[in-house]
Order: C-alpha cells, then structure tokens, then sequence
C-alpha cells in the first residue's frame, strides 16, 4: 500500500537518511529526514507554503503577508531574508518552520495512491534554525486525524499480525492495549476482528496505526524497535502572550472572524478548527495569572469569548462579520437559560464530586451534558467521577480525551488523565500527561511533584520554631 504512515514507519524504525518525494495529481512534496527523524519539508501546495505559517502564528502581520512576493529571491530562503530585513526572529522562523513541516506531512495521510520514492543520501544535518521531529508523532497524529479508508482494511486483513517490541505503549487507549494484547501471531486481522467488540473502522484504523508505531508486524520484516527520546517542558512565556492578547482586546473592532482566527476566507473546517485550538489554547483565562487586574480579566475573558464565538460562527457555516454588540433574542435568552441550568447541573455534581459522594454526582453531571454537549469542563467532571466510580472506569480515559481533544489547552485535563493512568498502572503514559501539562504551564505543582521536578521547600525560621514548639509539647505528653 502506498501511504506516507508505511514509509515513515521504515525511515523512523531503520534510521534512514534521505529524501522522501511525494507526487499525486499536481500536489509534490520533499520531506528530508536524518537519522529516522524529520528535519526539513518542501511543498508546492501554496497552503503550505512558510509565509503561510508564519502568518497564522501572528509572527508576520498582515501588510507583510501580503507583499510576501517582494522577498523571495532566487539563491536565498524566504526565511534568512525575512530575518536580515528584521521582519522576524530566529526563534519566529523556528516555529514557523515547525509548523510547516508538521501540517506538510500530516496533509498527506488522508491521501492514498500517490507515488513515492525514497532515495537515500547521509549528510541530511539538522538545519541552523534547529528544526527536527519525533516521526512517531507524526504517525499518531496523522493517523488518529485521517478518516477510515477500505485500502487500509485491503492492506491488513489478510496478513498474519506478530506482536513485536513495545517501546510505544504509551501512546495507546487503554481499548487499544486490549486489542493489542490478544494479537499472538497466529491470526490475520479479518480473524482478529470477529472475536472483538470494536467496530469495523476503528479497528482497521486501530491495527494500522499499531503496525505504523511498529508494535505489530507482519512474517519476514527486518524492521528493528526503537525507543522514544522525551522532550523537555517548553519556557514559560506568560508575559508575551499577555501582551499580545492585550492587543488582540485593542484591535478586536477591526476584525472579523477569519481575521480574529487568522485564516483565509476559503479556508477549510480542518484549518478553523486548527486556528481555534491553537489561539484558545494560548489565550485561555486559566493561563494567565490570576492576580491580574480585574479589568486585564475581563478583556482576556472577552477575548476568548470572541475567539470561540468566530469558531462557532465559522464552524456552522455562517458568513464573517465584525464583533457588534447585539441585544439578545428571545431564542437567545432560552439558549442561556439552558446555560443556566446546565451550570446550575454541573455546580451540583461538583459539589457531591468534593464531598465523595460519587455516584449521586453522576445523574447531575449527565444532565449537565444533556442540556449542553461538548463542554470541556463538564466532560473532565465526568470523567473524574468515571474514575472513582469501578463500574464506569474504563470509560473515564474516554471521556479524558474528549475532553482534552475539545480544549487541548486545558492544564487540569491533562493532570487528570496522568492521574488515571497512575492509578491504573500506565506509568509511562502518566508521564507523557505531566509533561504536556508541563508544556503548557511550567509551574503546575502537581505535575512537577508526580515528575520529581519540584524543589523542596526551605523551611523559614519561624517554621523551625513551630516544630520545636510541637516536639516539647509531644515530650511534655
């Protein structure tokens, strides 16, 4: 089967060095890889292109992005002249290149058919700017974002599935641990799905992506394991960010909801829906320090507001217009007495949650997702209840990642999840939690204590005193 999720298997697991060309019907891409792991992307897809990113991450403004054109020159990249004319920074053109050469490989999975070839070739550096990729990141990612396509079920069903090493676990469901472990290399995958409970799709989808990570195979393959590399928890930039969601609050008059998200006016619901996760998860409130100002609240709050109100309004299909004040209809006013009761709902579950009374406070926190789906905090309740509850425990991982896949900027989800996975064994997978909580707030306590990064603190003075003073009562007693 020609897919990119097969050959980046191969280059990943055998350490190649190379260029990987990529052609279907006008779309070619170059994808360079060292050592098994990505390190530049070239694309004639003007979507892709680095203008493109460096736009949407708010690192080029506008009036540059649109004259774009005038700084490109033959014998130099369009990035160092963007750095000698001052227009961006090393750091900018380090993001800028990492997200395009994420989205680059990722745009190819849903792509089946198109040719390949791969010609080997060392001496493939990291570039200057440092850019280079986990490929097993990009392999779940792309995996888990592409839709179900037959050729997948065409290209396992009939093959003998071998378990092999185990070294990407952690990047399982606990569902697919399960599915995992049955798999004894003597069955094919169409033997293996009449004796499961998964549904069709996402057990092709699933047996795919564990031959891609390399935790199955097939008779015969000569494709070794090998173990991941953890990353360290990125900088905290809170003070950038809070001057720059201060100014997006300035300038929200002017824009409409492509604007607010920095998309085109034909982009794709795939592009919103990337836009709005990235902006939401920078500019949530809950980023931000809480001891802020009372009115730099309220303008972070509405800038949030604003930015999910654009993704709702695009998402549905409804034109872009500018951020107006408008009074509230009648059909409005239901839309928030619903809200209402959905709040009312879930303050009532979290209540019976902090007491330890758990299963009273499932019926509420149902009735809370009832009346208003796909809310993030109400889906990480219920999955904490889930957890407390043995009945429901398996399910709790689910709701986890819903919830983190609704607001992936979402810290407590994420500490959550890692508590989960500690409680049921999944060490490696609660690690991989803390550290993307790390990611997103390098100062969460829990997270630092569970990964044996928080220092002890130093005990003052006048808590020696209180010690001393309880030890002479303890004697006295």
């Amino acid at each position: 089967m020609e897919h990119i999720g097969s050959y980046l298997r191969e280059i990943h697991f055998n350490e190649k060095s190379g260029r990987l060309v990529f052609k279907h019907k006008g779309i070619k891409k170059y994808l360079f890889f060292e050592d098994g792991f990505l390190v530049f992307t070239k694309t004639n897809q003007p979507q892709e292109l680095l203008g493109e990113f460096l736009f949407r991450l708010k690192r080029i403004p506008e009036e540059i992005f649109l004259r774009i054109d005038h700084y490109i020159e033959p014998t130099e990249s369009i990035g160092k002249i963007l750095i000698k004319s001052g227009v961006i920074s090393k750091k900018d053109l380090h993001a800028g290149l990492m997200y395009q050469m994420r989205e680059t490989t990722l745009n190819m999975f849903p792509i089946f058919g198109g040719r390949f070839e791969f010609e080997e070739k060392s001496g493939y550096v990291e570039r200057e700017f440092g850019t280079r990729i986990n490929v097993l990141d990009l392999i779940e990612e792309g995996i888990r974002r592409m839709s179900y396509n037959p050729e997948i079920k065409k290209f396992m069903e009939k093959k003998v599935l071998i378990p092999k090493m185990k070294d990407c676990l952690d990047r399982l469901t606990v569902k697919e641990r399960e599915l995992l472990d049955i798999i004894n290399g003597k069955r094919s995958g169409d033997s293996l799905l009449r004796t499961t409970k998964f549904r069709s799709r996402p057990f092709w989808k699933s047996l795919y992506l564990f031959y891609c990570l390399n935790l199955v195979g097939f008779p015969g393959e000569m494709i070794p394991a090998k173990k991941e590399k953890v990353e360290k928890p990125a900088v905290d930039d809170s003070e950038k960010r809070l001057a720059e969601v201060i100014s997006l609050s300035d300038n929200l008059p002017k824009l409409d909801y492509h604007g607010l998200l920095h998309v085109s006016a034909n982009a794709s619901q795939n592009e919103i829906k990337m836009a709005y996760f990235q902006l939401a998860r920078r500019y949530h409130p809950d980023r931000f320090d809480q001891n802020l100002p009372p009115e730099t609240k309220i303008r972070i709050e509405e800038v949030f507001s604003q930015i999910t109100k654009a993704y709702e309004a695009l998402s549905s299909g409804k034109e872009s217009q500018r951020f107006e004040p408008s009074r509230p209809t009648p059909s409005a006013y239901d839309k928030m007495d619903l809200e209402k009761k959905a709040d009312m709902k879930y303050r009532q579950a979290k209540s019976f949650y902090n007491q330890g009374r758990y299963q009273e406070a499932f019926a509420p926190i149902e009735e809370a997702l009832r009346l208003k789906r796909n809310k993030g905090s109400y889906l990480l309740l219920l999955a904490m209840i889930e957890m407390k509850i043995p009945a429901f425990k398996r399910k709790a991982e689910e709701d986890f990642l819903k919830a983190i896949d609704l607001e992936p900027w979402n810290v407590p989800a994420l500490v959550e999840l890692g508590n989960f996975y500690k409680d049921v064994g999944l060490s490696v997978k609660a690690t991989k939690m803390y550290r993307k909580a790390l990611e997103l707030e390098p100062d969460n306590k829990t997270a630092l204590q569970e990964l044996g990064l928080e220092k002890p603190k130093k005990k003052g003075i006048k808590e020696f005193l209180r010690l001393e003073v309880l030890a002479k009562k303890k004697k006295e007693s």
